[in-house]
């Protein structure tokens, strides 16, 4: 496993089958496809920065890298993608075998490109706030602390707007500083830019180009007339405070059997409008904070009567949630004309009901956007996440703008597509496959937003036949396949970078090469890629069994890769390359991501945007969490996910991601309610207590969004937190061990669905 990881902190990828099934049919027996999780903007201090341009090949458009064939006397070098022949130009007159330059060294695989001159000016970030009043007071006040608290700590060059929004939308201008002023929308239709234009009075005293999209500085919008919706933030510090510390509840009245009248679509669509107007292709973020259903206007969820429930997974399977569909259409648009910009939302949603998370997924999720779910705007988890975003430290996210990110593979490799944060190009080229799964058809993707965790899931298609004339040119002598990443991005400091990582994976074909096929499989990443496929799955087809279709593949995977004997269930092994992966395939079906009931559909939406945005090792703990005990007979010790692992003297500190659980067993929880860590001589219980809080300290400093903590108790009512994540082992047919603990429930334990595995595979 630790090779695997090395090359993840090196090139920030982890790929399934690291030596690669050499055809396609190869391929269709692995069960599993050939697919990388990359994180394009990984941190690593050594990957160097070149001041100069990436040198291109001529046909493909490939980047020169270490896998290229240099002919130092000719100066002369073959494209390892297309095999053509490029000269060097006149400035790379003095390479040789002993003067290379960075991009041929062969441990820079990933190198960063800064060139000054291809790159312009560097242009300032913007920040437009889109802020829900209908609220309660108490909720106001709390999401009015946040505000002023990121407002203080916004870069002083960013571009900062404010829009308020409940009945109706209010787009305040911040450079007008003698009173408070704003344009109000109304909250029941669409708002285009041609009415922005208008209404703003963006042309007031001049006249208006009669055709054309207008857009920015360069339509002939003066930058005064931009500067009185949108100011750099250490000139508008003082407006801003005072619109924050006068907002108010929405003053329209409320009738005690309605929801607040919400117009969340308009609000949005105004504020892409605007910016679109003012700073189309510069990077801006769209921060929304949302406390409740939109009610009002496009974009809508549910009706205002109380009466109608806000729609649930069994509305959805049913077809009974009639805003559903158009809603997803509105800000499907909405993500469009965004990615158009290359502009993001960011979406912060705080209520105890559901507020339309599942509808505006797709926006969200295309632009590459930050999603916050919590239950109040006071709550822990969205004021560290809000303030994590803009605050440096080691663990800040680098928010970077306006990517675009380009695949190029050997000519017997196509790709399927990207599931993540990203929005197809659908730029059709000879790598696309036929079959596509996320966003695909096409070898380019513009992600309007990204930072140092944004992972990308790539799915690939191998297109080689069998058969002796299935060898292309060129490929004869060599069993390597080759793969390029490029991300040209906007850096968080405002200059754009390219980065490019190039890398080999060995090929084998048939029968001969299962053992190298084995050695090569990271089991951690085909869990999170697994679990991407099968969230994909079940929003894309009607019908979709989940289970079964995991079940399926993993049947498969242990007939094909297993040692037994057939038809003895006794005799079945697998190799410790794959041992864990049947655990993870059985966690998988038992988590939130499969077994949707009990969640609402907004909940459901956000833990497949995280889980589509995370690296393997996080998309693990979301399928797997980890389980460490601490107890006075050992040190902190990772024990089994099992309800095995209670103890009445034991604590345990559970990390599935979302939620930390720390769950003291009954002796702890009744020596710690008698105050025994406070007593003279009992020093260590003491330190058995704090141990477990350090540790989840420490969880939540670097994870992003900032995950909830449960501190309970055995038997108490927030244990649930645990005991439904651990495998039932002891159910109610069979007792356990005295201050143990027991599961209620059906599911079947790890055991028997391994013997049930077993039995299936070998036969």
């Amino acid at each position: 496993m630790s090779e695997f990881l090395d090359l993840e902190t090196q090139d920030g990828i982890r790929m399934t089958w690291n030596v690669i099934p050499g055809t396609k049919q190869d391929a269709t027996n692995c069960v599993v496809p050939v697919s990388a999780i990359y994180t394009p903007l990984k941190p690593n201090p050594s990957i160097p920065v070149l001041p100069y341009a990436p040198l291109r090949c001529r046909m493909c458009r490939s980047i020169l890298n270490p896998f290229s064939v240099v002919d130092f006397v000719a100066k002369i070098w073959v494209c390892p993608f297309c095999f053509q022949r490029n000269h060097f130009p006149q400035h790379y007159n003095s390479i040789s075998e002993n003067n290379l330059p960075a991009e041929l060294f062969p441990q820079y695989t990933t190198v960063e490109y800064a060139s000054t001159s291809e790159t312009g000016p560097v242009a300032p970030p913007v920040f437009l706030f889109v802020v829900d009043t209908c609220m309660i007071e108490e909720e106001i006040g709390y999401l009015k602390s946040a505000l002023a608290q990121a407002i203080e700590l916004l870069p002083d060059q960013s571009l900062v707007g404010f829009i308020t929004f409940g009945t109706y939308v209010q787009v305040h201008e911040l450079g007008f500083g003698l009173l408070p002023k704003s344009y109000v929308f109304k909250g029941t239709k669409e708002v285009t830019k041609e009415q922005i234009l208008d209404q703003m009075s963006f042309f007031a005293g001049k006249t208006k180009p009669t055709s054309g999209v207008i857009a920015g500085a360069r339509d002939g919008l003066s930058a005064e007339s931009i500067a009185r919706f949108l100011l750099p933030a250490s000139e508008c510090e003082f407006v801003l405070n005072s619109v924050i510390e006068e907002l108010q509840k929405d003053p329209w009245p409320v009738p005690a059997d309605k929801r607040s009248s919400r117009c969340t679509g308009v609000a949005l669509s105004v504020a892409a409008s605007l910016l679109g107007v003012c700073v189309p292709g510069s990077g801006a973020r769209i921060m929304a904070f949302v406390g409740g259903p939109s009610t009002e206007g496009p974009g809508s969820i549910v009706s205002k009567s109380l009466s109608e429930p806000i729609r649930s997974h069994k509305d959805l399977d049913k077809g009974s949630a009639p805003l559903y569909n158009k809603a997803v259409k509105f800000y499907e648009d909405i993500s469009k004309q965004l990615v158009n910009q290359g502009h993001v939302l960011d979406l912060f949603a705080c209520a105890l009901d559901q507020v339309g998370v599942a509808e505006m997924k797709v926006a969200v999720e295309r632009t590459g956007g930050i999603v916050v779910l919590a239950e109040s705007f006071g709550h822990s988890v969205f004021k560290d996440s809000l303030r994590r975003i803009f605050q440096s430290s080691d663990n800040d996210l680098d928010l970077s703008f306006n990517g675009i990110f380009e695949i190029n593979c050997s000519k017997d490799v196509k790709i399927q597509g990207i599931i993540g944060p990203c929005t197809s190009l659908e730029k059709k080229s000879p790598l696309s496959s036929d079959t596509v799964v996320g966003q695909g058809n096409t070898n380019a993707w513009k992600m309007c937003g990204l930072d140092r965790k944004t992972s990308l899931c790539l799915v690939f298609d191998i297109a080689k036949k069998d058969g002796p004339d299935s060898v292309g040119v060129g490929q004869s002598a060599s069993n390597q396949f080759y793969f390029q990443f490029l991300t040209y991005y906007q850096h968080h400091e405002g200059q754009m970078r390219l980065r490019a990582t190039t890398l080999s994976r060995r090929w084998v074909a048939g029968s001969g090469g299962v053992q190298e096929l084995i050695d090569g499989f990271d089991q951690e990443a085909a869990a999170a890629v697994m679990a991407r496929l099968v969230s994909f799955k079940m929003e894309a087809e009607a019908d979709f069994d989940p289970i079964r279709w995991l079940d399926r593949a993993l049947i498969s995977l242990c007939s094909k890769f297993g040692d037994y004997h057939k038809e003895t269930p006794s005799s079945f092994s697998l190799s410790p390359r794959l041992s864990i992966f049947p655990q993870f395939i059985f966690n998988l079906r038992r988590s939130q991501f499969v077994q949707v009931f009990n969640n609402s559909p907004d909940e459901t939406a956000y833990f497949t945007m995280m889980l589509n945005r995370e690296n393997v090792s996080n998309a693990v703990v979301m399928i797997q969490p980890s389980l460490i005990s601490y107890s006075f007979q050992s040190g902190p010790e990772p024990v089994l996910l099992d309800v095995t692992a209670i103890a009445a003297d034991r604590i345990l500190l559970l990390d599935s991601y979302f939620t930390v659980v720390i769950f003291h067993g009954i002796t702890i929880a009744q020596w710690r309610k008698a105050g025994y860590q406070y007593q003279e001589g009992h020093e260590s219980f003491a330190q058995l207590l704090q141990a477990p809080q350090e540790e989840a300290d420490a969880i939540i400093k670097e994870r992003f969004p900032v995950p909830r903590l449960v501190v309970c108790d055995q038997y108490g009512s927030q244990a649930r937190f645990l005991l439904a994540k651990l495998n039932p082992s002891v159910s109610y047919d069979n007792p356990p061990a005295p201050g143990g603990d027991v599961i209620f429930t059906d599911d079947v334990s790890f055991q028997v669905f391994m013997d049930h595995l077993q039995r299936l595979a070998v036969n």
